[in-house]
């Protein structure tokens, strides 16, 4: 743990932009990015989980251990050094050792993968809020289409971090800010269907969960 600290630390000080946090993602957050990954009503169908961005394996955990021993799980992380690592993981650590044989990690970005076959859950790490207005929504867009009709694509944002990032900030700054939250919006509005609030996490992070429709 105190490896991937400074890990995180160093990738959040050399790209900021794409790393997002200054500490891998704590349990509660993870349990909550994972609320649908187990199996619904005790289904024993295999299922296909994709987890974007998943810097360290913080959350990666946590989806292991919801995992059916039929589903399967793919990992896609573009940053060099966080692709280094969880190689390593899934080749020595014991969290991982359960399900490595059922796990692929694609060192390339979510854009990369096929459409097909679909995934019935994504979780997302992506720093959203850290992007251009039309990255948010190019990224939603292709999460989205990556999804099973009726799967569920989770994802985070910080609670406040728009609003005091936009106290801060010039015209420039704040209008992308209000992009981005137009852009979530939209979304959340047609097909959010819970919400986490996860106040222990720090920061404190909402978790949203849309289920694609068609």
């Amino acid at each position: 743990m105190t490896s991937d600290l400074r890990l995180f630390l160093r990738e959040f000080r050399d790209t900021y932009r794409t790393t997002g946090a200054i500490a891998p993602s704590g349990r509660a957050l993870a349990r909550a990015l994972g609320r649908y990954v187990p199996p619904p009503n005790g289904s024993t169908a295999p299922r296909r989980i994709l987890e974007v961005g998943p810097g360290t394996g913080a959350v990666t955990c946590a989806l292991i251990r919801a995992l059916a021993p039929s589903d399967t799980l793919d990992l896609v992380e573009l940053n060099d050094r966080f692709a280094s690592r969880l190689r390593e993981r899934m080749a020595h650590d014991p969290e991982f050792r359960p399900a490595a044989a059922r796990m692929r990690l694609f060192h390339q970005s979510v854009e990369e993968l096929p459409r097909e076959p679909a995934y019935d859950v994504i979780v997302s790490g992506l720093p959203l809020n850290n992007f251009a207005v039309e990255d948010v929504r190019r990224l939603l867009d292709v999460m989205r289409q990556r999804l099973a009709v009726g799967g569920v694509l989770s994802f985070f944002e910080y609670v406040w971090i728009r609003g005091l990032k936009a106290l801060v900030s010039g015209r420039e700054e704040r209008g992308r800010l209000r992009g981005i939250a137009a852009t979530m919006q939209a979304l959340l509005n047609e097909q959010e269907i819970h919400r986490d609030l996860v106040w222990t996490n720090l920061p404190p992070a909402w978790v949203h969960h849309v289920r694609r429709k068609a």
